[in-house]
């Protein structure tokens, strides 16, 4: 259960309040002023609780849970142990995060300045944003309402960023224009030289990297990861895009609306990642490709040519995924061959 020094809860709830909030209807026999006082996995939870049932695997742990009420689909309903109330929604996982939300809001920027961060005077900050301590400011930085500026943080010259952003401490930023409610999470560096230089046997020659970093609306930044600032044409994150942790996004890169990357992906520069991909972790993408909208890459896939929209593909080199599931059983023939 959620440890109250780290997390904390709001007020109890009425079964139709969550249903409203969730999106989810009342099951037959659900007794709408049900107070419940917290969320909790299947397994954990007790009659005060509300939990969700959507993967086949905890079909059993459904079947047994102790929880007073349960996000369910229509066609799950069926396995609800006797006395669960059900809230039926098409999507249990998106009503119970919902939910989970309501139950702990994240807290509301307190609006103060720490008399330990260093903010320059030409910085215009909104009203309620709060800049914790050793946070630094730089000239010109415009930051929006709402924010908060976590301790530690480097926000450089002339940068600009929305309404109602958290960035994370420790994180760096620089030559950016980011939009409203984005997140950056610890450690994340944005806007630092992309990777570029001409090759030279008597010293490498750095390219003057002279573009910005782009940050759309609603974006998510998980730590340590580094977005690169453009080599002339900015490096674009599209809005609602969610990136994990210890990410590498190169010069250039311009990545669509609504994608998702997992930790370690690699992309190199000058690529471009339409909408709603997905990059499963450690894939690696060469530069100067075309990852077509709704593709979906596995997992330690090496990405060495575009990619169609809507194809999924595997394997390294990144092949799509019933051919690479073809050579994959075609090498255990061979290697079984003489067994």
């Amino acid at each position: 259960m959620p440890d109250p020094r780290f997390f904390k809860k709001s007020d109890s709830k009425t079964l139709q309040q969550l249903a409203e909030i969730g999106g989810a209807t009342l099951g037959q026999g659900a007794d709408a002023n049900l107070a419940i006082q917290d969320v909790a996995p299947l397994d954990m939870a007790g009659a005060d609780d509300l939990s969700f049932f959507d993967n086949a695997k905890y079909k059993d742990q459904f079947k047994a849970t102790n929880a007073g009420a349960c996000f369910v689909s229509p066609k799950a309903a069926e396995f609800a142990p006797a006395g669960c109330a059900l809230l039926i929604s098409d999507h249990p996982y998106k009503s119970y995060a919902l939910v989970a939300q309501a139950f702990y809001p994240e807290e509301t920027p307190a609006g103060n300045v720490s008399e330990q961060a260093s903010v320059d005077p030409s910085a215009k900050i909104g009203e309620g944003t709060s800049i914790e301590p050793f946070a630094v400011i730089g000239a010109g930085v415009e930051i929006g309402a709402g924010c908060r500026i976590e301790a530690g943080a480097v926000i450089e010259s002339n940068v600009k960023i929305g309404a109602h952003c958290r960035i994370g401490s420790n994180a760096t930023i620089s030559h950016a224009v980011i939009g409203d409610y984005v997140r950056l999470y610890s450690g994340v560096r944005v806007g630092q030289d992309g990777f570029g230089f001409a090759i030279d046997p008597k010293g490498h020659v750095k390219v003057p990297q002279l573009g910005r970093v782009v940050i759309e609306d609603h974006v998510e930044v998980g730590a340590n990861t580094c977005i690169d600032r453009g080599a002339g044409p900015d490096t674009v994150i599209g809005q609602g895009t969610w990136i994990d942790n210890l990410v590498q996004i190169g010069h250039n890169v311009k990545i669509g609306r609504g994608c998702v990357i997992v930790a370690q992906v690699g992309i190199s520069g000058s690529t471009v990642i339409e909408d709603y991909v997905s990059l499963a972790g450690q894939v690696g993408i060469a530069g100067h490709l075309t990852i077509g909208r709704g593709a979906q890459v596995g997992a330690q896939a090496g990405v060495m040519r575009n990619i169609p929209p809507g194809e999924v593909q595997h394997g390294s080199p990144a092949m799509p995924i019933k051919q690479a599931m073809r050579q994959v059983a075609a090498l255990n023939r061979l290697i079984n061959k003489d067994k």
